[in-house]
């Protein structure tokens, strides 16, 4: 059973897995559940994390800059360390 919930959750896009993510968030939060329903909805959450983290990265790595140099247009990855250092 396990590993069908482990199928299909890969197939859930980025945005479906945040939305079923922050419904498991919700629930955690309103103390109500019993104890096995928690941990069994924070393991689904950990891994619904696991899988958006996955995405982020997968699209990271497919992003490229367009940079206007003096010998032209330039194509460079996408590094998110590089741009967290120019807001700060």
């Amino acid at each position: 059973m396990v590993g069908e919930q482990e199928q299909l959750q890969e197939t859930l896009t980025f945005e479906q897995a945040m939305e079923k993510l922050e419904r498991i968030v919700a629930k955690l939060e309103s103390g109500e559940l019993p104890l096995e329903q928690a941990i069994g909805l924070y393991q689904e959450g950990t891994r619904l994390s696991q899988l958006c983290a996955g995405k982020l990265e997968q699209v990271e790595r497919k992003i490229e800059m367009v940079m206007e140099t003096e010998s032209g247009l330039e194509h460079q990855a996408f590094n998110p360390d590089e741009m967290k250092g120019e807001s700060t």
